[in-house]
């Protein structure tokens, strides 16, 4: 395993590279999402290391790279150019299969379809496609309820509340129905240590802050149920076409299952394969089944 930078101006990625083998099928690039870094995808890169060169960094502001101030840097146009500048950074001039879950899917779809001739294959794992995701937010009012946790991330007193109690509201995220958490505790060790590096929970919440698709709310600034201002959100345009493969927890409890209505009107070569007993933390639940499907797309 190395640990490496990449310059993209005046930000530095850290990621992590390994390759177990002299002649490797491609590149697997991961992308995490929040509140995470690298580390959410240790069972993906020591199952592909042996078959394949392996590459996950931490978002910018994650962990050990650049944290920039400006919001604006967050805005997932500016993300999409940072990352494609990273991939063009790794790939050796060779197309690479993206894989990404939440925020890294976030970024990752919009990616894929605007910087396609980078990538040959996209996996996504509970991340919505941004133009599905955006239809749900405006017709569906589960899906605003849903989202409803982000005007916490995005209050004056967010670094306040998720670093409270040893960052118990980040580490309650991977909590499901009953209770159990998707983590264990030598991982929850190792995130806690993460959110302690000077600046990292306010680059995270930056995310949200320059998030497009923030949930309504009204005037009391509680997110709520029909309210104004959905019709002023635009459903993107966002179409992928190299084959994907979503892999989606059903028990995700930050997403409606209805954000998979209609993804093939967006996704050329689309397969979807759900994960009855999953969440949104599916890769860490069922680590081997996640593999499977990963390896079986590959071929």
């Amino acid at each position: 395993m190395q640990s490496k930078l990449a310059q993209i101006d005046e930000c530095y990625i850290h990621y992590i590279e390994m390759c177990e083998c002299e002649s490797p099928k491609g590149t697997l690039v991961f992308l995490h999402g929040f509140p995470e870094n690298w580390q959410t995808w240790r069972y993906q890169l020591m199952h592909f290391s042996k078959h394949y060169r392996v590459i996950a960094p931490d978002l910018p502001g994650y962990n050990q790279s650049s944290k920039p101030n400006d919001v604006e840097f967050y805005q997932v146009t500016n993300l999409i150019e940072v990352m494609s500048r990273f991939i063009s950074f790794v790939s050796s001039g060779q197309p690479v299969s993206l894989v990404a879950h939440d925020w890294g899917g976030a970024i990752a779809w919009p990616l894929v379809a605007f910087h396609g001739d980078l990538f040959e294959r996209l996996i996504i794992l509970n991340a919505a496609h941004p133009s599905t995701f955006t239809r749900e937010m405006i017709c569906n009012q589960q899906q605003r309820e849903k989202s409803g946790y982000i005007h916490q991330l995005i209050a004056q007193d967010a670094i306040e509340t998720v670093a409270k109690d040893n960052f118990r509201f980040l580490t309650d995220m991977f909590l499901d129905e009953d209770g159990n958490s998707a983590l264990s505790d030598d991982e929850i060790a190792e995130y806690q240590s993460s959110w302690r590096i000077p600046g990292v929970l306010d680059a995270m919440l930056n995310y949200y802050r320059a998030m497009p698709q923030l949930a309504p709310v009204n005037t009391n600034g509680h997110a709520s149920g029909p309210v104004t201002d959905t019709h002023n959100m635009k459903i993107p345009n966002i179409r992928i076409n190299v084959p994907t493969l979503v892999m989606w927890g059903i028990r995700d409890l930050a997403f409606v299952p209805e954000v998979l209505n209609g993804l093939d009107e967006f996704v050329a070569d689309l397969k979807v394969v759900p994960f009855e007993n999953a969440n949104h933390w599916l890769h860490h639940q069922y680590p081997q089944q996640v593999n499977q499907q990963i390896e079986h797309f590959l071929g």
